[in-house]
Formats: C-alpha cells, structure tokens, sequence
C-alpha cells in the first residue's frame, strides 16, 4: 500500500479512535463517579427500592440523579443507552490495529529471526483477540464467577500468562499493542454480551409487567466493575508504541505489568475517593510505586545478557573514536541510511524520517539520544530489522555514542 495513503489513514484512524474513545472513557468515569457518591433519600433513608441520589452543578446548572437498585415503577417513554461510544471504540481501534500491524508486513510484527511469517503473526494477534475474551468470559461464568476476590486474582494470573506468550511470540511493540487490544476487547465484550443484554431482558421484563430479575442487574455491574480497572493499563498500553525503551526491554513483558498494576491500583484510588474512602497516603504510594517500576526496569536491563562486540568489530584499541568512529559509520551505512539519509534509497520513502539523517558521525552525535533509545536500547530500528543490525553492531553503536571522546571528534 502507498505509504501517503497508509499515513492519512493511519491519523484519521487514530483521531476517531481517540474522540470515540474519550467519549467512552468519560461517560465510564462519570457512572463509577456517580455510583459512588450516592447518599440515601429523603423518601427511602433505608435504600429498600433505591440506591441513593445524588445533587450535581455543571455548566451553570443543577442537575439531580437517582438510581434504583433494581428498577424504576414505571418505565420511562425515553430511555438513554450507553453503548455506541464502546462499540465505536473498538470498530475504530481493529481498523487502527489492521493498518498499522496487519496492513504493514512482517517487520513490524515479529521480531528479528523469528520464522513464523507474517500471516502467522496476525493469526497470534488475532487469536489473543478472540481467545482473551473467551478465556476471560468463561471465568466470569465460573464458580469462580461468584467470588470477586478469586476472580480478581484469576483474571490477573490471566493477563499475566497473556502478556508473557505475547512478548515471547511478537515484536515488543506490536506484543505490547496486541495486550491492550485483548483487554480492550474483553471490556466491548462486557458490554456487548453481558451488560446491554442483560439491560434489555430488565427493560423487556417491565414491558411484559415483571419485576427484573436483580441477578442481570448484578452481572452487568461485576463486568462494568472490571471494565473500570482495565480503564487505565489499556490507556497505557495504547501509547506505549512510542517508548521502544519499554517493549524493547529484555523483561519487557514484566514492565508492562508493573506500569499496568500502578495503573490499576490508581484507578481504585480515585474509586475510594469518590466515596471519601481515599487515605492521604495512597497518591505518594502510587507515585512510589511508579519510581519502583522505574528502577527495576533500570536494573533488570543491566542485568540482562550484553551482546559481546564481535571480534572482528574492533581491536584492543576500539574504545579509542578516532578507530571505532569509521567501524560505527560503516554499520549505519549498511543498517540506517537506506531510510537516514537525504535522498533514501528505501521504497516509499522520499525524505529522512523525522528529518533524521545519520551520514556522518557529526550526524549519529547530533540524534544520539533518538539513536540510542531506537536502535541500541529499544532494539525497534531498524524498522523490524529489515537490514538485519546485529545485536554486536547494536552494542558497538552504544559504545561510541557514550564516548567522550567520539563526541570530541564528532564535534572536530
């Protein structure tokens, strides 16, 4: 596909994505929000038919709710669903996924050396699509089901086993989209197979002049519940695209985890402060938690394996820039310019990406920061290591551009 084309579509299919989403994340705040602020009526202080009202002002206005705990008396002639703004986030976000992984080949699918071609690769992505959301479902419809606490503990030990599968199988980045797109799927699926049919039967029944039976009522708020915890990791996981530092990480499927639970354990905190349950300590512990997350990661990536140089790289006097320079500059030459440089030789590209040229090593110094968090660290240039770096050349890039003296000699 032209890469104009795939461009556009690429924006337009992230701006509706984003509106849609924002529509759905919002309306979904405002009822747990709601949910959790109610106080007993003045007509029901013993919350026998409701669960409570609550007095808002918004917009130069008041407005006043109150919820039944299972139904109104009387059906009203006009009743306001919440579901378009789920559906159209997720309609958006398979359109999103389909053009930026599925549309785009196996480089940026699959890691390097991987042999399961790229229609293997969608066939994975897809597969946790589908496969998360029924694993997830069954649990809820388990006796496990009747225990929000195992359940809890279940679906974590889940998404665990989800999140390692996928980064031993798939490309960091496309493992870490594929983790966010399963939960994501999972919380439409809550909404489409559980929560607006269950809905419906309540509505039908009070139609037919029945009293709905308070189980449905029940069994769309342990899913809408879950849904609220998801919330966050999945806001994570869809911009973690841009930080090659994390998927490309050698424990990169504990790192998702750990920001992913920090996520999680943030949204309960502002669940506990609607009802004014929040203890003062819980946003520092959060903050804590994310500087912990931060330093492990640090920590577990020097004691991951470093490739070694190899020998023929550079002798005993390489870590000398005047040697190892024209070594690193012939490794860009043959890894990076085909795309870096002022006229690509790559097909589908006319100009340097980002304007980032690498044809001199005053270049390599001038985007040494770029360079060493996409290709050296992040290991996600070249794109799906079409020009097949080598994990030597990585490290052997990483040691110029931490030389003083390379900097010097760039600068000369």
């Amino acid at each position: 596909m032209d890469l104009a084309l795939l461009d556009w579509l690429n924006l337009i299919g992230r701006w509706i994505h984003l509106i849609v989403g924002i529509a759905w994340i919002g309306s979904s705040f405002y009822f747990v929000w709601q949910d959790n602020s109610l106080e007993p009526t003045a007509d029901d202080p013993d919350r026998k038919r409701l669960h409570g009202e609550i007095w808002m002002v918004h917009g130069g206005g008041f407005y006043h709710a109150k919820k039944y705990k299972v139904a109104p008396p009387d059906l009203p002639a006009h009743l306001h669903w919440f579901k378009w703004e789920a559906y159209s986030t997720w309609m958006s976000g398979m359109a999103l996924l389909a053009i930026v992984y599925y549309l785009s080949g196996p480089a940026i699918m699959l890691p390097p050396g991987s042999g399961l071609g790229h229609a293997g690769a969608v066939a994975v992505g897809l597969g946790a699509l589908a496969g998360g959301w029924i694993v997830y479902d069954l649990m809820c419809r388990s006796p496990l089901g009747r225990d929000d606490r195992w359940l809890a503990v279940g679906v974590v030990v889940f998404v665990t086993l989800l999140t390692w599968g996928l980064t031993q199988v798939l490309a960091g980045r496309a493992a870490f989209l594929h983790v966010g797109a399963t939960l994501g799927t999972i919380m439409v699926g809550n909404v489409f197979f559980v929560i607006i049919p269950n809905q419906r039967r309540m509505v039908d029944a009070m139609r037919r002049g029945e009293t709905p039976d308070p189980v449905l009522g029940l069994k769309g708020k342990q899913r809408s519940v879950h849904n609220t915890y998801f919330t966050l990791p999945v806001l994570f996981l869809m911009i973690s695209n841009h930080y090659p530092a994390l998927y490309g990480h050698p424990y990169s499927w504990a790192v998702l985890l750990g920001v992913g639970a920090v996520g999680a354990l943030v949204r309960h905190a502002f669940v506990l402060r609607h009802g004014g349950r929040m203890r003062g300590w819980m946003p520092p512990a959060a903050a804590a938690a994310m500087v912990a997350v931060m330093v492990a990661t640090a920590a577990s990536r020097s004691l991951a394996p470093t490739p070694a140089v190899a020998a023929g790289g550079a002798g005993a006097d390489a870590d000398a820039a005047d040697t190892l320079g024209p070594v690193v500059l012939r490794i860009v030459e043959q890894r990076c310019t085909a795309c870096h440089a002022a006229a690509p030789s790559f097909d589908g590209f006319d100009e340097a990406p980002k304007g980032i040229r690498l044809e001199t090593l005053a270049d390599l110094r001038q985007w040494s920061g770029p360079v060493i968090e996409q290709a050296v660290t992040g290991e996600a240039m070249p794109l799906g290591n079409v020009t097949d770096m080598q994990p030597e050349e990585r490290a052997l890039l990483g040691r110029w551009l931490s030389s003083p003296a390379a900097a010097q000699g760039a600068a000369r």
